[in-house]
Parts: structure tokens; sequence; C-alpha cells
């Protein structure tokens, strides 16, 4: 009787705290047949197997519902079933189409590009995969026979095609091309043909093997990933039978039913489960520490009337960006170009002013535009108490920087006015020698700092402006150094180490620069992290982990330059910035260390010079 006895089961959930083992959420989509919304045990049951918690979603395509469900879940399970409409793909319907399920296509292509732009780790099984490429950019063939029984022939001229068809009389004819059987009509669980792996993949990490046997029963298969995904396997046939994230992200889709092939494929399920840990992690992490990138550049924009408040393509940094990649607060920096000799200042930028301190506050005058639209979500904050402030209340912060001096208009006074208008840090020169200080790629025209530029700095210390020395040459980078009576900052230069270029910090700046203080922040810009060939998110963390080995852990953080040419593959824009916090994670960095490098050495050294000022 006791398997009836109700408060028997409970004993067994209050016998220990807490009730139960804190395990991450897997949201499965749902089928829909004869007005219902369906789903077979073995997918929820491999879910729980692997150690996860399995959350139906309906396909329901309010936005409220879905926005909400994904706010839930730590990763997304797309299940199989039946075609798409076509439709979505900008087709016609082919003779070979078979049932359609209108009422998933919407929520799960939906579900499928939102999920994306969050980083929630998404596993794709046969319909899953294909609604992978339909929604970010792929296509979908809607019957492998037809499609592989007709090769697709190039248009060509009469002349090309006589000298091909002499040509054919000659060579044997090609053979046919392989067709294998993907519809099978056996049991569920029947291997019915192999697939082949590509080595550096996902799928050759979890079977580790480049040959499988898989189970099939499909008719339709992705013919192009599109740009955010590779393939990774295929049917002998050619047939695509996964593909994962061209991007180091956590999307896996494969076409045949892993579902049904209990250990073996529970060996996918096991993954899923294992990345949305990851995942759930680094989102309590985010809960906890702020989240500060110290230089962006979207005020550059701002001639392009952005929407901050809407997922604007044309900026790398808006409130919907922030949101997904659960940033908390960025340093936006009113940039100004240098003129060079016989060049005007109001011939270099897009507003009608004049002068160079008239363009820095027209842009902050557009900053306090955007946050007094949006101030129930966002703020400026002057202050470290104003950032934590901000997270505590649920809103974003936006700090103020002036990249280059000559905002000044050779003034040192005016140093008092920006420290009112509250801005943190200027930036001393940008690309170009200017009254203050040489440039990384100046002239030498001062030989450094500039006597005007030692009252400038000793003015910013006086009014709690921090000094930051990206872009400065290596003369003007010691000179500040020594001038300067509080820390200096880099707010995004990386390693000269890794990457030779002017811009980037040596070795021996980086231990001075830690000796006094101060923090040099990893910037995204894909020539600082990268001599030849595409920088990516690996390439970001080789040079966080440089300036870790040689100024240790209390002097580094991230400065992205996003909008300003920075951005990298798997570090794109303010939505991916939570794959920072997993491979900080992965590199086995503490919540202490990670704390750090999210902002807290910045902002220790941003009080340290609020502090002292007079």
């Amino acid at each position: 009787m006791a398997s009836f006895d109700l408060n028997k089961h409970l004993e067994s959930v209050y016998a220990t705290f807490p009730e139960g083992k804190r395990k991450p959420i897997i949201g499965i989509t749902s089928n829909f047949n004869d007005g219902e919304a369906t789903l077979a045990r073995v997918y929820y049951q491999q879910v729980v197997d692997a150690g996860g918690i399995p959350v139906l979603i309906p396909p329901v395509s309010d936005t409220d519902v879905v926005v909400n469900s994904l706010s839930l879940i730590d990763g997304l399970l797309l299940s199989g079933g039946a075609d798409f409409n076509p439709l979505w793909a900008g087709e016609e319907p082919s003779p070979q189409l078979k049932r359609v399920n209108n009422v998933r296509d919407l929520p799960e292509l939906l579900i499928t590009q939102l999920a994306y732009n969050r980083q929630i780790p998404i596993l794709g099984i046969c319909r899953g995969i294909q609604t992978m490429a339909m929604a970010l950019g792929g296509k979908v063939m809607q019957d492998i026979t037809t499609s592989l029984s007709t090769p697709s022939v190039e248009p060509e001229s009469a002349e090309k095609e006589k000298k091909k068809k002499n040509k054919d009389k000659e060579a044997p004819p090609p053979p046919p091309p392989i067709i294998i059987k993907h519809s099978q009509e056996g049991d569920r669980d029947l291997l019915s043909h192999s697939i082949q792996i590509e080595q550096d993949s996902i799928l050759h990490r979890i079977y580790k093997s480049e040959r499988l046997y898989v189970n099939s029963f499909h008719h339709q298969a992705v013919s192009d990933p599109g740009p955010h995904f590779r393939v990774t396997a295929k049917a002998p046939d050619g047939v695509i039978e996964g593909m994962e994230s061209s991007e180091f992200k956590p999307f896996l889709g494969v076409q045949w039913h892993p579902e049904c092939l209990a250990e073996e494929g529970r060996k996918l399920f096991e993954w899923l489960v294992a990345q949305a840990n990851n995942f759930q992690l680094a989102k309590r992490l985010h809960r906890r520490i702020l989240t500060l990138d110290t230089h962006c550049d979207t005020p550059m924009f701002f001639h392009q009337d952005i929407k901050f408040d809407q997922r604007d393509p044309r900026i790398l940094v808006d409130l919907h960006k922030m949101t997904d990649g659960h940033q908390d607060a960025v340093i936006m920096a009113a940039y100004l170009p240098q003129p060079k000799m016989g060049e005007t200042f109001s011939s270099k930028v897009a507003f009608d002013v004049q002068t160079p301190m008239e363009y820095a506050n027209f842009i902050f005058d557009k900053i306090e535009a955007i946050v007094r639209s949006n101030r129930k979500y966002i703020s400026i904050a002057r202050t470290p108490a104003d950032l934590f402030e901000d997270k505590r209340k649920e809103r974003k912060s936006i700090m103020f920087a002036i990249e280059n001096g000559i905002a000044l208009n050779h003034d040192v006074e005016n140093v008092k006015h920006f420290s009112q208008r509250g801005v943190v840090y200027i930036t001393l020169c940008h690309n170009g020698d200017n009254d203050i200080c040489d440039s990384a790629k100046g002239c030498d025209t001062n030989h450094g700092v500039s006597k005007f530029g030692e009252k400038v700095i000793r003015e910013m210390n006086r009014h709690g402006i921090m000094v930051d020395l990206s872009h400065a040459s290596e003369q003007s980078f010691y000179d500040a150094l020594e001038i300067s009576r509080t820390p200096i900052v880099c707010s995004h230069s990386s390693c000269k180490a890794l990457c030779d270029t002017p811009r980037n910090l040596s070795d021996d700046q980086l231990r001075a620069l830690a000796k006094k203080g101060g923090v040099a922040h990893i910037t995204l810009y894909p020539g600082f992290l990268v001599k030849e060939g595409e920088a990516t998110i690996r390439h970001a963390i080789e040079h966080l982990n440089h300036a870790v080995r040689i100024m240790g852990v209390d002097h580094v953080g991230l400065g992205t330059d996003f909008d300003g040419d920075g951005g990298v593959r798997g570090l794109a824009n303010s939505s991916e910035l939570i794959n920072f916090t997993l491979a900080l994670l992965k590199n086995k960095y503490s919540e202490r260390d990670i704390q750090k490098i999210w902002g807290g050495n910045w902002l220790r050294v941003m009080a340290q010079v609020q502090s002292l000022a007079k």
C-alpha cells in the first residue's frame, strides 16, 4: 500500500535540503495533431535520463508567450514532425510536398530565431534541423529524391553546348547519382544507413568516430545550412545529416531521430543538457555580477537616426542586444576624428557643428535624449555606485567618454566642463598626433606628452576623469604614466606579443601599467587580435589569457569597440557577450575573477580616480 501513500512519497522530498537538485530546464517544441499539442514520450524521457528538466512548449505564436518561455529555459529542443509550408522560404509547393503543419510553423521559426539571438543552446531533430536552417537563412529541399535526381544545369551558350556534346560522345557517361532510402518503413529504432562525420565537429567529439549508423524517416532535408551553420555530417548520397554553429556556439542539428536510439541517441541529449547547464551557470553569474563594456562607438551611427529601443541591424549595441547578452552597462564614446593638415574639424563629422567641443556636447545630448525616452529601462551613470543602483533596479547603464582630447578645444578649463557633464574617461588622442600627445599612428610631433598635455592630465586627475592611453604612442604612454597621480587605463587595447601592431600594448607596457594600479581592456577589433586570417572569440580569449599571465587578473577587462569596427565571430555584438562569460568559465576562471574581468577592476580604478578628485 506504500506506493499509494502520498506522505511516503513526500518524505523522500523533504528528507534533505534543498528539496531537489538544480538541473537545466530544456524546452521542447511539441507536435500538433487533431487539435491537441502532443509529444512522443521518448523525447522528454531522453531529456530526463540525460539530467535535464523537460518543459513542453506548445505551438503558440503569441510573442509574449514565446519571449517569456525563452526567459525560463536553459536549452531548446526542436522536435520532429510534418513538413514546413514552403511559402515561408519563398517557394511554391512541389507535388512531392506532404502534410504541412501550419500551426507549428510560425511559433517554431519565431522561437528558433529568438533563441539564437539569446545564445540559448539548441538541438534540432529531423524537422528541427530544418527549422534551424529556415529560421536562420538556410534552405530546405522539399523532397530529397526529386532534388537529387534532377541535377542543376547552368545555362550555356550554343557554341559551348555544341562542344560539350562532341566531348560527351568521346567520354563515358557519368555514373548515376547515388540515392538511398531516407524514409524507412521499419521500427523507429532500426538503423537504416550510415553517415560520414567531419573530424573537427561536435558530432565527432560526441561519438568519437567518422562513421555512424542512424535511423531515418524523412523525405526532406537541409540543402543549404545558411550563414550561421556548417555541415558536419552527410549520408552516402550527399544528403545533409548534421550541421552545427559556425560561430562557436552550442547549436546542433541532426536529420535522424536520436530520441529513438536509447543510449546511443542519449549522447546528443547529454550534450544539450551539458550546454544548457553551462548556460544556466552563466546566466546566474550575470545576475550576481556587474557586466561593463568599457568602450563602444555606437554614437558614430547617430546620423543614421538609429533606434536604440529596437533591435536595429545597423548597430551592434542597443537595448535588445544588451538584454539578450545579459549586459548591464556600456561606456559610450564621443569619437572625434583627427583632422589632417589643412582640414577643418567640421568637414570630418556628419552633423552641423563647428568645434570639437561642440560636437562632443552634441553627442552627449543625443545619448541623454535616448535615455529620456527609455528612462524605465536605461539610465546615465557617473559613478560605480550609480551602476550598481541601476542593476538593483533592473536598468541598463550608459556612461560617457571622449575618444580624442581635441574635444577640449585646446583649453584645459574644459576638463571641468566635461567632468560636470559626467565624462568618466578621456582617450587622450586617436589616430593622429594632437595638441595633448602623440598617437600610436602619429609622427612623433610632441615626442610623447606635450606641455599642454601635462596640464590636461593633471586637471583630469583634479576632476576625477580617468586618463585613457588606448591609441597613444609608447612614449606618450610612459609619459602619462609618470605624470598622472592616479592609475591610468587602456579602455580598448590588446597584446602586442600576440599581434604586433602599434595600437597594442607590449608586455613591458602591461607590466608598467599593472605596477601603477591601472587596467588594460582587451578589444575586439579584428586587426588588433590577428595579423592575418579571421579573428574569432578564441583569439580574444588568447589575448585576455596573455594579459592575465603578464599583469595578473586584477588588471584586465573587455572593451569591445563595438560599432567602431570591433566584433569577431562568436562575439559579434552585445547579444553575444554572454559567450565571453561562457568562454571564461571554460578557461577555469573563478566567479571572483570573472567579476573582476567584467568590470570590477575598472570600477576599482574609477572609484580611486573619483575619490582623489579635488
